[in-house]
């Protein structure tokens, strides 16, 4: 396919830049009456689309099962749609606050310094994007605190805003990572960055861009499916029989790069660090070999399966890096349902959920999710994919 026949028009007031959230009505001890706002993760909407019969749902039903429009969906009805004995597969991948913000030397002209991965723990090393990238350069000391004790000196270029970054704190590694991640904050898109009056993520960020399961550190952005899953959800999930199975991808920055070329065939993505395990495995296989659904949760889970599913149908375990890009027309091995957000057009977010929902089918919900007021993004409004 070509990259012209995943653009859309997507009006800038739908993308989300902050977590949905409700209006909750508290009276205080004087009688007096206050709105606040609270972060629900899971009561963002949700849109169901049915392969199979080519459906698609975007209300409640009422008690004769009719559809009652304006009662949208919302994620929690997700759980609707499974039962004892499924599989859901969720990203454990775990964010850390990679955003710093710091002065160059002499000048104290202001930089971004973007962590991506520790090269060297004994040295210190970092691969590490930086904003402005011109006026970063080799040998050039940056400043990350007032008191000057968190510096770092560039000691090569990667890319074109690539550096290597050498940390010089002298302490044990586990202590100097603490005091540096202390002060980053929430990898955030630039999308959503960008957009914010004051340009910056909150403190509040840190959690809401986090999955509750997150477990093993490596990601500089969150697997954004999986934030709307509340610890609620995972318990109703345990009480209902839906099994979990965690693997690892630690998702990087390269479902954000713009794709330059019209054959898609032509596209490469960034390789990202993946693990599954035997548990997982065994939670997966034994869903299918029962005929139950599995339920990839997010775009990076399915990258994953796919990359580690064998021939016969069944997840293997898996240790490496994957630069799958999925594309229609692709045949899945693995998982045959899914979850995953709204995303950006032109992304190879939606290419990958054209592939798994059918290009037609997924580009008619998503013109009705805009014409809706359907919220897209990382802090966007869900889609669920089911064949049936």
């Amino acid at each position: 396919m070509k990259l012209s026949q995943f653009k859309f028009k997507l009006p800038q007031e739908l993308v989300a830049l902050y977590p949905h959230s409700v209006e909750r009505e508290f009276t205080s001890s004087d009688g007096t009456k206050n709105i606040f706002r609270v972060t629900r993760r899971d009561e963002c909407r949700l849109m169901v689309l049915h392969k199979a019969s080519q459906r698609i749902e975007m209300y409640r039903k009422d008690a004769k099962g009719n559809p009652v429009e304006g009662d949208f969906l919302n994620f929690r009805n997700v759980l609707d749609y499974f039962s004892d004995g499924d599989a859901f597969v969720f990203n454990d991948t775990k964010v850390f606050p990679a955003r710093l913000y710091g002065t160059k030397e002499k000048t104290d002209a202001k930089i971004e310094v973007f962590l991506l991965r520790e090269l060297n723990e004994e040295m210190r090393l970092w691969d590490v994007l930086v904003e402005p990238a011109r006026k970063i350069r080799i040998g050039n000391k940056l400043f990350f605190d007032e008191s000057g004790t968190m510096v770092a000196e560039v000691i090569d270029n990667t890319t074109s805003r690539g550096r290597t970054l050498r940390f010089l704190y002298d302490c044990p590694h586990d202590e100097f990572k603490r005091e540096l991640f202390a002060l980053g904050e929430a990898p955030l898109p630039r999308y959503i960055i960008d957009n914010r009056e004051d340009h910056h993520a909150t403190k509040d960020d840190m959690e809401d861009f986090q999955c509750v399961f997150a477990r093993h550190e490596g990601a500089v952005t969150a697997p954004a499916t999986g934030l709307h899953f509340s610890r609620e959800m995972m318990k109703m999930m345990e009480i209902i029989g839906i099994q979990p199975a965690f693997i690892t991808l630690h998702c990087g920055l390269g479902n954000f790069h713009e794709i330059e070329v019209e054959d898609l065939t032509k596209h490469k993505m960034d390789s990202e660090q993946m693990f599954v395990n035997a548990e997982a495995c065994k939670v997966v296989n034994t869903a299918k070999e029962n005929g139950h659904h599995v339920c990839a949760v997010g775009a990076s889970v399915v990258k994953a399966t796919e990359t580690a599913v064998g021939t016969d149908g069944r997840l293997k375990e898996f240790e490496g890096w994957t630069n799958k890009f999925i594309f229609p027309p692709y045949e899945f091995g693995l998982a045959d349902s899914m979850i995953c957000n709204f995303y950006h057009p032109l992304s190879t977010l939606l290419m990958e959920t054209a592939a798994f929902g059918g290009y037609d089918l997924v580009m008619e919900a998503y013109n009705l999710a805009v014409k809706n007021g359907y919220k897209f993004g990382c802090y966007g409004d869900a889609l669920l994919i089911v064949n049936d």
